[in-house]
């Protein structure tokens, strides 16, 4: 099995260029994709990492398709997505490895350990489960698969890149599949969790351009897969909806943050697309 690694970046600290070393021997090669805004060298490249530096931020689902590109033209065929704060070590990787070497994976189009974000979270009693929905950073994707599908869509540019390619995947006949008895912890947004009424709210505090991407994209999502996956597609609305009475609730900034998540639900009644100008 050849595994490659794209590892995307948009200004590292010090911990993420170390946190390369954690799993660097379990793959062959790591390509660093960084959308940074200034032009610093952050990392040298040596046998096993090859630096990638856009100048520009064009968005995660760029920075993950000229990794997926490259890796295609040097002769992998599985593709390690992570985004630079991934808390992922050789031996995660390596289970993962195991799994696709001792079963057939002809029809998986991508496979994932179960990211831990919020430590309370009740994690299913069963192995293997097949997925509508999984974050990017940490999967292990086919590149076959991915150049049937198209790839990721950069005009997405940063949030919902994950749920569409998923979706895109199923609906072309592969499987989406976590493997529950892996763990890894993934840092989502800025996690803090608020107690209300005798209930627990986690909240990203994910800041006003984030909220624009994330509802104008999850509007995009409902029209590219609701006669598909009507019920899932109601659920990220749901969310949406929840996230107002969360930020109102608990978070800073929350003029800033209601005005850009407007903003970006303007824009997909526009039909506008990409990076915000």
């Amino acid at each position: 099995m050849k595994l490659s690694c794209v590892v995307v970046f948009y200004n590292p600290t010090k911990e993420n260029i170390l946190n390369l070393d954690n799993f660097k021997d379990s793959v062959e090669v790591i390509y660093v994709v960084d959308n940074s805004d200034d032009d610093i060298i952050r990392i040298k490249e040596d046998e096993k990492i090859k630096y990638i530096k856009l100048k520009e931020n064009l968005g995660i689902a760029k920075a993950l398709n000229i990794g997926a590109e490259r890796s295609i033209e040097d002769g992998y065929n599985w593709l390690l997505t992570l985004d630079q704060d991934s808390k992922i070590n050789s031996k995660i990787v390596n289970s993962m490895k195991e799994f696709i070497k001792n079963n057939k994976i002809n029809n998986i189009g991508l496979i994932s350990p179960y990211q831990e974000i919020f430590s309370k979270e009740k994690v299913r009693d069963v192995e293997v489960e097949e997925m509508i929905d999984i974050m990017t950073s940490g999967n292990i994707i086919n590149l076959d698969a991915y150049r049937k599908v198209g790839g990721f869509k950069d005009w997405l540019f940063i949030d919902l890149v994950d749920t569409d390619y998923c979706m895109n995947l199923s609906m072309s006949g592969y499987k989406v599949i976590r493997l529950n008895k892996i763990v890894m912890k993934h840092n989502l947004g800025d996690l803090k969790v608020h107690k209300f009424l005798g209930k627990e709210y986690p909240c990203y505090n994910h800041n006003p351009l984030r909220r624009y991407y994330i509802v104008r994209n999850t509007f995009y999502i409902k029209d590219m897969y609701e006669n598909v996956y009507p019920n899932y597609v109601k659920h990220l609305i749901r969310v949406q909806k929840g996230q107002v009475k969360r930020i109102l609730l608990f978070e800073k900034n929350k003029f800033q943050k209601l005005r850009m998540m407007y903003k970006g639900y303007k824009d997909y009644k526009k039909g506008i697309k990409g990076k915000i100008k």
